[in-house]
């Protein structure tokens, strides 16, 4: 058991540590945002636009005005109060006093659940994009339950329209979560179009500057990137990733990278391609299949025996 001077040492360190580092301290700070009360109001927004798929009890048609309007008065007052924190992080409130700061919130919040009709018109074409482009899928319930990419969609549409309000920091923490459950990295200012649709999904990354059209279609492990982010703060503001225009495909493991990069309508893009100029329209971009060798291990098998077989060193 450590002795009181030495805890007593311990202590002074870190505090020093927290002077020297201010950057990485967020002591008296008036504006922390509670990040279990955004993911609760995704949960929440979730529900108003999928009713009947997240709640815990059915919902009946004789009491759904109830249920709509309890779920609406919720959110605006938790989203509200977590605007309220946020907005001194943007440079615009930083000096705000507190009734200032609960206009902005109360107008922001208001805007905001203005959108929800549009939203879920969106939505119902990202879940038919997925029923239609999934062989595999039963219904749209099994789209709207079960799919990674659908989860993450849902989640990037409520960010994004937070962030054309200019609320710093929530939308990147709502992407940010969706990423952590499903390995989806969606930046909040990515501009999506309708019908659109990620068939796996893992390890699928979409920057900040992206703009996608309608009927769009990738699979996991693709990225919508930088060619270079070594400018770092200079480069805030530039369109730095690529633009896919309508219908394209792009397949597994390929990058699309650079803010001048358009892939042109109806283009596919092939498995682990990798781009950085634009490609045109109703173009198919894919790469050499690698050349295979094949082994008949078979008769190594009959001659040395089971046994022996398994236990061989590897011949070259």
């Amino acid at each position: 058991m450590q002795k009181y001077g030495e805890i007593k040492d311990l202590v002074n360190a870190v505090l020093e540590s927290y002077d020297k580092y201010p950057v990485i301290q967020n002591i008296d700070c008036r504006s922390r945002i509670n990040s279990e009360s955004v993911n609760d109001l995704l949960e929440m927004i979730r529900k108003i636009l999928f009713p009947g798929y997240f709640e815990i009890k059915n919902l009946r048609k004789d009491s759904i005005e109830y249920h709509v309007g309890e779920l609406l008065e919720n959110i605006e007052y938790n989203l509200t109060k977590q605007v309220m924190m946020a907005l001194p992080h943007s440079s615009k409130y930083r000096e705000a006093d507190k009734e200032t700061l609960m206009e902005s919130a109360r107008e922001i919040t208001h805007r905001f659940l203005e959108k929800i009709p549009k939203l879920r018109d969106v939505l119902a074409t990202d879940v038919q994009a997925g029923y239609e482009g999934d062989p595999a899928a039963f219904n749209t319930d099994e789209v709207i339950f079960s799919y990674p990419g659908m989860y993450a969609i849902t989640v990037n549409r409520i960010a994004h329209e937070l962030y054309l309000l200019g609320v710093p920091l929530i939308p990147r923490m709502m992407t940010e979560h969706a990423h952590s459950l499903t390995g989806i990295d969606i930046h909040p200012g990515a501009s999506i179009g309708e019908y659109f649709f990620i068939d796996h999904g893992t390890g699928v990354v979409v920057g900040e500057t992206t703009v996608i059209g309608k009927y769009v279609k990738i699979y996991q492990g693709v990225t919508l990137g930088a060619l270079s982010t070594r400018g770092g703060q200079s480069l805030r503001g530039v369109k730095r990733h690529p633009t896919l225009e309508d219908n394209v495909t792009v397949y597994s493991g390929a990058s699309i990278l650079g803010g001048e990069t358009v892939i042109g309508t109806g283009a596919v893009i092939g498995s682990n391609a990798f781009i950085t100029s634009s490609v045109p329209a109703q173009t198919r971009v894919s790469i050499k299949n690698p050349e295979l060798q094949f082994k008949d291990r078979s008769r190594k098998a009959s001659e040395l025996g089971q046994e022996g077989f398994f236990n061989r060193k590897e011949e070259d």
